[in-house]
């Protein structure tokens, strides 16, 4: 219902800017822009769909050879005391748990291309325990608001187009990023906690706070004593190691318990290609309403608006310049990929704008995209809690990276 109310006031909105801009500035190329968005939004979401196939055939394949094979069930079984406190509708050992772990893991590692499949495999296992089919359950909107916001240890690609657009240091914002992305880790498990009356002193609660806490203060860490080419080659052959490692894990689970690999592979394949197809109309449906908006200018009259507030109550606008990349961040990944770069190169990759929204970019993922995706692929449409405990989430990330952006570079 939610994302009816967000979706509805996309096109209302742009289209009120859009006739304002027409009547009041003579401006008529703002509606054959906006047409164009659609039609160009609309093509990206299936080209989107059509990506993710491919990789979607394959992890879907490797899951369910892990599935038969009972490794993910004896995954589950491990993790159940810890992520039986968070997720406490899920019954202890439910394969679900074992699926969940390693999406937390391959976006801690920034492995998207194997985080988004099986993330998509723990939501059918979670829908299969919903009573209500067309409403996302507790469990699922633990697991969205988690992964909407965006914890990542190592931000390979902000990095990396900070090296392209000519930064002194491209690393100088590693440890910020992981401070702000952190800390909207946190508050969206808290505030989902609070609204799911998630008990918040349980010791095993407690204790996989603490754990991710230290293990992001461990990665800070050990990155900070390496280069920036250093870091570059660690995590991208960590990332590519650990990959193929799962790959031959579940492979020689499969022989270890005597099942057809092959032909698990192949029923798993199958049912990546139809998740892949069933999320489309999903993602033409926010692409294109955020294409709308943007086209229209609506993004420019937020941002001429939070300028006028920031200097009226005299705290100054250094910060406004990096705040595209935070409001399109939730919509869109390449949207807000495309204003960090914008931002570096209109300011300076060294600037605080510049770096700011490398902040911003890093600090949450995309909370929309992903709802799209996830809920789309099983059919939810009623996401009760969801949209807001991700957008806190994001909110927090935002406010962490702007402070944590002051405190270093300010």
């Amino acid at each position: 219902m939610v994302l009816n109310y967000i979706w509805i006031a996309f096109f209302i909105s742009a289209f009120a800017i859009a006739l304002g801009k027409l009547i009041f500035m003579g401006d008529t190329t703002v509606f054959p822009e906006i047409i164009n968005s659609t039609f160009t939004q609309a093509k990206t979401a299936f080209e989107i769909s059509l990506g993710l196939t491919g990789v979607l055939s394959l992890w879907m394949g490797i899951m369910k050879i892990g599935e038969k094979s009972g490794l993910i069930a004896s995954l589950a079984r491990i993790l159940s005391p810890i992520l039986s406190k968070i997720f406490p509708d899920v019954p202890k050992g439910h394969p679900a748990m074992g699926t969940m772990f390693m999406n937390f893991s391959a976006n801690m590692l920034g492995i998207d291309n194997a985080a988004t499949p099986i993330g998509l495999k723990a939501m059918e296992e979670l829908q299969e325990l919903n009573p209500k089919k067309d409403t996302a359950s507790n469990p699922m909107i633990m697991f969205l608001v988690l992964n909407t916001s965006g914890l990542t240890l190592i931000p390979v690609s902000v990095l990396l187009y900070r090296a392209e657009m000519g930064a002194a240091n491209p690393t100088d914002v590693f440890i910020p990023i992981l401070i702000a992305t952190t800390v909207a880790t946190l508050v969206g498990l808290l505030v989902t906690c609070i609204y799911q009356r998630i008990n918040l002193f349980s010791p095993a609660l407690l204790a996989f706070i603490f754990g991710i806490c230290l293990f992001v203060a461990g990665g800070t860490w050990g990155m900070a004593q390496l280069s920036q080419v250093q870091i570059e080659i660690v995590s991208t052959s960590l990332a590519n190691i650990i990959l193929f490692s799962v790959i031959i894990l579940f492979i020689v689970a499969g022989m270890r318990a005597k099942i057809n690999v092959y032909e698990a592979f192949i029923e798993g394949a199958k049912e990546g290609f139809t998740t892949a197809v069933r999320i489309i109309p999903y993602l033409i449906a926010i692409l294109v309403a955020i294409g709308v908006f943007r086209a229209s200018g609506g993004m420019n009259v937020i941002m001429d608006g939070i300028a006028w507030c920031a200097n009226a109550c005299g705290i100054g606008d250094d910060f406004v310049g990096a705040l595209p990349t935070a409001i399109m961040k939730p919509l869109s990944g390449s949207g807000a990929r495309g204003m960090m770069i914008d931002a570096m190169n209109t300011y300076g990759a060294d600037s605080f704008a510049g770096r700011l929204a490398c902040l911003f970019q890093g600090a949450t993922d995309t909370t929309f995209y992903i709802l799209a995706v996830y809920f789309g692929s099983v059919g939810i449409r009623k996401t009760r809690h969801a949209v807001g405990c991700g957008l806190l989430a994001d909110l927090a990330g935002i406010i962490a990276a702007v402070i944590v952006g002051y405190i270093f570079f300010g």
